[in-house]
């Protein structure tokens, strides 16, 4: 069974068993606080510098394309489609996990162009491992554009769980005196009662199940 309350958990432990092993993981979390900023090429972009980063060299065509940017209308960042390409080069030379948290965050117009690119860093990259977060109503979404790769598993949060967390995050609280008995009662009362549903992709079940379990 997974449980998964925070995908940082899923990348930790994915580093943590890849590492020395030459396998890239890389992660990015979608907050609906900053939809504006968190656009295609940016998520994309702060991925392909996630892998790039355990490279012991960045790759010439990487380096290129960044240079030739600079000269194009006194400097901008690559296009959507030449991070898709730069991202396919690499990882498919080099084993990588993607983990994308929250996608439901994401703008809706953005979801589309973002699912489309994963789809074609797969195609050229069948070994890449995705792993996708979120709540059911993008689901169907999801898989139109991921052209079925991979299996939807639902996860159903359990009351105790959830409150044992608070309990765990309440008793580290840098500030405990802003919260009296009550405040912390109604806590521990409304977010469990509220907590919704999620979704996990895994464009690989089996062998991600092997990893995080």
């Amino acid at each position: 069974m997974l449980t998964i309350y925070d995908s940082s958990l899923v990348i930790d432990n994915l580093g943590n068993r890849a590492r020395g092993q030459g396998v890239a993981v890389a992660g990015f979390y979608f907050d609906f606080a900053a939809q504006a900023e968190q656009s295609p090429a940016s998520m994309l972009g702060a991925v392909l510098r996630q892998v790039v980063s355990g490279l012991e060299e960045v790759p010439k065509d990487i380096v290129q394309a960044y240079e030739d940017q600079k000269e194009v209308m006194g400097g901008r960042k690559p296009r959507l489609a030449d991070i898709v390409k730069m991202l396919q080069n690499t990882v498919s030379v080099k084993r990588t996990f993607i983990c994308i948290d929250a996608l439901d965050e994401c703008v809706a117009r953005y979801r589309v162009d973002i699912l489309d690119s994963l789809n074609q860093i797969q195609r050229v990259s069948p070994g890449t491992r995705m792993f996708v977060t979120g709540r059911p109503h993008i689901e169907a979404e999801v898989g139109r554009h991921l052209a079925g790769r991979g299996t939807a598993l639902r996860i159903t949060p359990r009351r105790h769980d959830i409150i044992s967390y608070l309990h765990r995050r309440l008793d580290r609280d840098i500030r405990p005196d802003a919260m009296d008995s009550n405040l912390r009662a109604d806590i521990l009362k409304k977010i469990p009662k509220d907590v919704s549903e999620m979704w996990v992709k895994l464009t690989t079940p089996e062998k991600l199940a092997q990893v995080v379990h």
